[in-house]
Formats: C-alpha cells, structure tokens, sequence
C-alpha cells in the first residue's frame, strides 16, 4: 500500500485546523501553545498509529490515550484544550476514531498492517 495514500489529510481535521491556523495570530500564547500541544498528539496519532519499533508504539499509545481521556483534569487536557480553542472535543474525537476506522478498512483490504489500537476512541464515537 502507497503510504501517501494511507495518511491523506482527513476533511473534518484539516477544517477544523484551517480555521485554528487562520486565527493563529490573534490567539494569546497561551492559546497557540495548547494548539501546538492539540496539533502534536493529533501528528504522533497519525504517524505513530502503524508504528513497528517501541518508541513509535509508545508515542502512539500515549497520544491516544491523552484523545481519550475525557476528564477536564488540567489546563492541558484533551479536553480544555479544545474548549479553549473552540473544538467540541467529542466531534474531534469521533473524527479521529473514523479516520483510524477508514485505515483499519484499507490495510486490513490491502496487506495485514498492524494498526495499532484505538483505545478507547472508537468505543466512545460508535
């Protein structure tokens, strides 16, 4: 399988960030901080999720597990993080859950790839 096939840009995470990148300037620094921290753990997500080696599995996993923890638990949270940007966390979530979806689908009808698990994401948008 083409690997720039399997990591197309999903629609609902690229509108979503088209429209936070567009109002970058005008956030506080605070603001373009949680969405440097928001757009790394959606970037290890994507890369990591057919990782091989330990480190890769790692980042992976920590990455979605921090997507679905939905505990308002620190100003870093999934959840804060994207209350403060103006993402409804739970459509974030479910767009990422059916991105992992779609490229379980296409590896498992192409090569058997190992995806790494979803955790608890796509338990929470079914």
């Amino acid at each position: 399988m083409s690997e720039g096939r399997l990591f197309q840009p999903d629609v609902l995470i690229t509108e979503q960030f088209a429209v936070a990148r567009r109002r970058r300037s005008a956030l506080s620094s605070e603001k373009r901080l949680m969405l440097a921290v928001l757009e790394h753990a959606l970037d290890d997500y994507q890369k990591y999720v057919v990782a091989q080696d330990r480190i890769g599995r790692a980042l992976f996993a920590e990455a979605a597990d921090w997507i679905a923890r939905t505990t308002n638990d620190g100003v870093f949270s999934f959840e804060h993080i994207s209350e403060t940007l103006d993402i409804d966390p739970g459509y974030l979530r479910r767009g990422v859950a059916a991105w992992h979806k779609r490229l379980v689908t296409a590896s498992h009808r192409t090569t058997q790839v190992s995806v790494g698990e979803p955790h608890e994401l796509i338990q929470a948008a079914s």
